[in-house]
This record gives structure tokens, sequence and C-alpha cells, in this order.
């Protein structure tokens, strides 16, 4: 806007000064005539106008430019801080994510010893119910035997009673008895 204002300002200066010397040549007047010194002073007043729109433009410009250039220097500093903290949040990702793997790992060893654990568990029940179940038949068995020699004893003194009462009732009994008196020191000793 003030480039086209000068560029008029410079038009208007320069279609006078021909109008100055073709009137020179026509009349015999100075150079100097008042057209010459309105072209004069309006170029004057555009030079004098321009400089300080010139300066309020570039400073404006600069300043806008300042701006700019203060706003790409913020957007590349969060654009840093942006990436910093993508970086930090996939660490903390694979931080978690190998935490997790080593909680679940963690816990399959738990399971593992757990089962292990019950296995052994298992197996002691199952032994210690064996070794009930055959002290449970030892005992029977040994019941049993006992119950069999009992019964056997019984019935080999009742049969010896009935033979010894048969036999020791003549002569014959008499020699027994004394040879079984003859033998108790011999089987005492």
């Amino acid at each position: 806007m003030i480039w086209n204002a000068l560029a008029a300002a410079a038009l208007m200066a320069a279609a006078a000064l021909p109008a100055v010397a073709a009137r020179e040549a026509t009349h015999d007047e100075t150079f100097f005539g008042p057209e010459f010194f309105v072209a004069l002073a309006l170029l004057v007043l555009v030079v004098a106008i321009a400089k300080p729109v010139w300066r309020a433009l570039s400073g404006t410009l600069d300043s806008h430019a300042n701006a700019i250039r203060n706003e790409l220097n913020e957007a590349q500093r969060l654009r840093e801080d942006a990436l910093a903290l993508l970086a930090d949040t996939q660490r903390r990702q694979r931080e978690a994510a190998r935490e997790a793997e080593a909680i679940v790992e963690a816990a399959r060893e738990e399971a593992r010893r757990i089962e292990t654990q019950a296995a052994e568990r298992t197996a002691q029940a199952m032994a210690r119910r064996e070794q009930q179940a055959l002290d449970t038949i030892a005992r029977a068995e040994a019941e049993a035997t006992r119950t069999v020699r009992d019964a056997a004893v019984d019935l080999a003194i009742a049969a010896t009673a009935k033979l010894l009462a048969e036999d020791s009732a003549g002569a014959k009994g008499t020699a027994l008895i004394d040879k079984a008196i003859g033998e108790l020191p011999r089987r005492l000793n």
C-alpha cells in the first residue's frame, strides 16, 4: 500500500517535469516555475512521508517476523517436549511390559511350585495310607496268627490232656511221668 503511494507520487513528479520543460521551451520563462516547485514539494512530501511510513512498516514487519520466529521456536520446543514425552511413555510401556512378563513368569513359577507341592503331598498321603493299610493288614495277620496259634495251642493242650488222661491211667503213665521229671533238671538249665 505504501509502495503504491510512493509509486503514484513518483509518477506525478515525473509527469510534471516534462510539462515544466515544455513550458519553458514555449515561453521564455525560467526553468523554476510554479509547476517545478509543486513537483519538488510533492517529491519532498513523498520522501518525508515515506521514511517514517517505511520505518513503521519495517518495524511492524520485524515484530511480525519476530512473533513468527518465537512461535516457530515455541513449536519446536513443544515438538521436542512431545518427542521426549513419547520416548518416556514408550520406555514406561516397555518397562510395564517387562514387569507384566515378570509377574506372569512368577505366577507360572508359583503355579509349578504349588503343583509340585500338591503332587508331593498327594504322594506322601498315598504313602501314609498305604503304610496304614499295610500296618492294618500286618496287625490283622498277627491277630489271625495269634488266634490260630491260640486255637492250635488250646487244641493241642486239649488233645494232650486227653491223651495223657488215657495213657496215664496205667503203668505206662507212671513211667512217662518219671521220665519227664528226670529230664526237668536238664531242660531247666
